[in-house]
């Protein structure tokens, strides 16, 4: 294998042309990304990138010319159109052709459109790219000026987290989200109910189990209203969409690769073609039992990338880590580990009210997940007790006393549950 052709320039692209290098791989590589940009770090862009707190030097992910001295060339502004996989050439916007021995799709995601009239608005943002977060952070300047509010819809996290940096520039900010809970698809409702007190302390305005029946448009065609369901109309400055992302799985189910919500691809990257693996936000995994697990994550997209990079090369090394993610909202940091959803009981440790707790998630005595707010000790300790495939016992976990670090010490002869990670 003489070329490998990265397809996608964000963090699994940019970990999976670095992790091919550090392998030992020696022959040609090419970065593809389809933005004007250099790779960046996207977690800031809905935080302090889009608060004005952050310089542009500081979002820079890898520098064209750290990529260069590693012999990795990055071509920015180049979108893929097709994959040949019978004669191994892409397809490139304006007619070039690529070849390529080695194809890792690191195509990433893109977030959920509403269907309905009006969701195209100028006023009307979605938050995944450094342009995005640029146009919404001018809209917010603008509602701030005009006294007029921010709607986001949505109480996921990247709304979540938009509704607070709003809340730091003096928005008015309301919060739209169709479940009863906020969060409802991560985190358990004792945490659900803990982060709607946060937001609400802080000025936002939730509106759950909201239905929104239409976008109301003014003669210059931006959105001035949001119709909720049950009659009302809700101002709107603003109006941020944070409903989800869409796998970018199109140019891999063109070209016959399988797909399914992301492409499928095994624990080391692979799909069913030898030359192709899939890294980050538009690969779903296939566990041993059979199901699907989609990582929208810094992790996920790391850990794959090198997964993928290895897997191309004939290396076995899958990504097995538990997963973690971690969210910032008003000063306050939740880490997640494991995939506490699974879980069917959760045990508080610490007071909700105090500087820092952590929840504890099993799922038939095992552990699969704990989430820890402003505890990164905690945090640590949790990712290596579910990597080891240990579990505190969770009448113990509780105690302020009992200490689970020492299961890593001395864990016991035949353990709670053997480990699955």
């Amino acid at each position: 294998m003489r070329r490998v052709v990265i397809v996608g320039a964000g963090q699994a692209g940019v970990q999976s042309a670095e992790a091919l290098r550090s392998l030992g791989f020696d022959g040609e590589i090419t970065l593809l990304g389809d933005e004007a940009h250099a790779p960046y770090h996207r977690p800031p862009l809905s935080k302090g990138w889009l608060a004005g707190d952050m310089q542009a030097a500081q979002l820079v992910l890898r520098a064209p010319e750290a990529l260069a001295r590693k012999g990795i060339v990055l071509r920015t502004g180049v979108p893929v159109q097709a994959i040949d996989r019978t004669t191994r050439e892409l397809h490139l916007a304006g007619g070039e052709r690529l070849a390529w021995d080695g194809l890792v799709l690191a195509t990433g995601a893109r977030p959920r459109r509403l269907p309905m009239p009006h969701a195209e608005a100028p006023n009307v943002h979605v938050l995944r790219s450094r342009d995005d977060a640029s146009a919404l952070a001018a809209a917010l300047d603008a509602c701030a000026a005009a006294g007029a509010p921010l709607v986001v819809l949505g109480g996921g996290f990247i709304g979540l987290e938009v509704a607070a940096t709003a809340r730091k520039k003096g928005l008015t900010v309301g919060v739209l989200e169709a479940q009863p809970r906020l969060l409802a698809r991560a985190l358990p409702p004792l945490l659900s109910d803990w982060f709607a007190q946060l937001h609400r302390s802080h000025g936002v305005g939730l509106e759950l189990a909201a239905q929104v029946e239409a976008l109301q448009a003014g003669a210059d065609g931006r959105v001035t209203a949001i119709r909720l369901a049950d009659g009302r109309n809700l101002p709107c400055g603003a109006l941020l969409l944070g409903v989800g992302a869409v796998a970018n799985d199109e140019l891999a189910r063109a070209a016959g690769l399988a797909c399914e919500g992301g492409i499928v691809v095994d624990a080391c990257g692979r799909t069913a073609d030898p030359a192709i693996v899939a890294a980050g936000d538009c690969s779903v995994r296939r566990l041993p039992d059979g199901s699907l697990l989609r990582l929208e994550s810094v992790q996920g997209a790391t850990e794959g990338g090198k997964a993928a990079a290895a897997a191309l090369l004939g290396l076995e090394k899958p990504f097995t880590a538990a997963p973690w993610f971690w969210s910032d909202q008003f000063g306050r940091k939740l880490q997640m580990a494991g995939l506490g959803a699974a879980a069917d009981r959760s045990v508080l440790r610490g007071r909700l009210d105090g500087a820092g707790f952590s929840v504890w998630h099993y799922c038939r005595e095992r552990l699969v997940g704990v989430d820890t707010i402003d505890l990164a000790k905690d945090h640590l300790l949790a990712r290596r007790l579910l990597d080891a495939g240990l579990s505190p016992d969770p009448m113990l976990i509780a105690d302020p006393a009992y200490d689970p670090a020492g299961l890593l010490a001395s864990p016991p002869a035949t353990p709670l549950v053997a480990g699955s990670r």
